[in-house]
């Protein structure tokens, strides 16, 4: 069945950057799209990211330019960058499958942390 991983989150200080990672199995993430959120304790889930199965991407307001989204159709993986970390970005980011008609995901992994530091 399907699975997604999340890795690549760690404690960072302010102005770092970060690759965080899903591997997909059960699923092929080109033939869905692919989503980023992110979820600070005591607040609400945020959706940071989207890629559709053309590779057109759009991100939240809150990342401010900051964050990219690809897929890495051999590895099967979906991946996002962050630079220029800042504290708030502090939350587990979280990824997940949906498919084109879908409003909301299917899936969802496990979640990995992001600490940002001052």
């Amino acid at each position: 069945q399907v699975q997604l991983v999340e890795s690549g989150g760690g404690l960072v200080q302010a102005g770092g950057s970060l690759r965080l990672s899903c591997a997909a199995s059960g699923i092929i993430t080109s033939f869905v799209a692919m989503d980023w959120y992110r979820q600070a304790p005591g607040e609400q889930r945020e959706l940071v990211a989207t890629i559709d199965t053309r590779g057109r991407t759009n991100y939240g307001d809150s990342v401010k330019g900051r964050f990219t989204i690809s897929r890495d159709n051999a590895k099967n993986t979906v991946n996002l960058h962050i630079d220029g970390l800042k504290p708030e970005d502090t939350a587990v980011y979280y990824c997940a499958a949906r498919r084109i008609s879908d409003l909301s995901p299917h899936y969802w992994g496990q979640g990995t942390q992001v600490t940002v530091s001052s």
